[in-house]
């Protein structure tokens, strides 16, 4: 999600990366704390559409986000109503749309390098359990831009499967991907050596 970054001078562009994080953490929380009731559903349908009516965000950018959040949302609704009944289908399919959206929100109008400087600021505390907390975020900075390279990867991958007339199938699928990926890895690992991180 970090690669989601799209420029503007928003409200939510204007606002720093730590008071920000700080206040849709809060959101979220209060969505995943309201009951499984259809007017909570609302509210939360009803957070989502306020956080995103701004500027430099929008209701198209919010319909994207729940587009590529279908799956997540229509599996956590089937179960939902196999197992809980309509209304605490609708309240926990909003809740996850809603926590998925503002996270999304967060990082569209939040550069990767601001963000991953407040997650440092927040693993502050970690030393006091012998982890650096500057180490930490390297991890998780390289973890979240790896997720793009993969995703690339496997475009690329279903590619040249299509160009060679091959099958479609996960176990033709898989080896190829899998060469591909620890190849990248094993490069990323070089030339992190050759920076001097160990």
């Amino acid at each position: 999600m970090v690669t989601l970054y799209r420029p503007g001078d928003g409200p939510w562009h204007r606002l720093r990366s730590g008071p920000k994080t700080a206040l849709l953490l809060l959101i979220v929380l209060g969505v995943c704390l309201l009951p499984a009731t259809w007017w909570a559903a609302g509210v939360m349908a009803g957070v989502c559409l306020a956080c995103y009516a701004v500027p430099d965000v929008g209701m198209r950018e919010l319909g994207r986000q729940l587009v590529a959040t279908r799956w997540i949302l229509g599996l956590t609704l089937t179960g939902q109503l196999i197992f809980q009944g309509p209304e605490s289908a609708a309240a926990n399919t909003a809740r996850v749309a809603a926590a998925c959206a503002l996270a999304a929100l967060l990082a569209l109008t939040t550069r990767a390098t601001e963000l991953l400087e407040t997650i440092e600021r927040a693993m502050g505390p970690l030393a006091w359990l012998r982890i650096d907390p500057r180490r930490a975020a390297l991890t998780l900075s390289v973890t979240l831009s790896t997720l793009p390279v993969l995703a690339g990867l496997a475009r690329d991958v279903r590619e040249a499967q299509r160009a060679r007339g091959g099958g479609r199938s996960l176990r033709h699928f898989a080896m190829p991907f899998l060469v591909m990926a620890l190849k990248h890895a094993d490069e990323l690992g070089d030339a992190l050596a050759a920076r001097g991180v160990r």
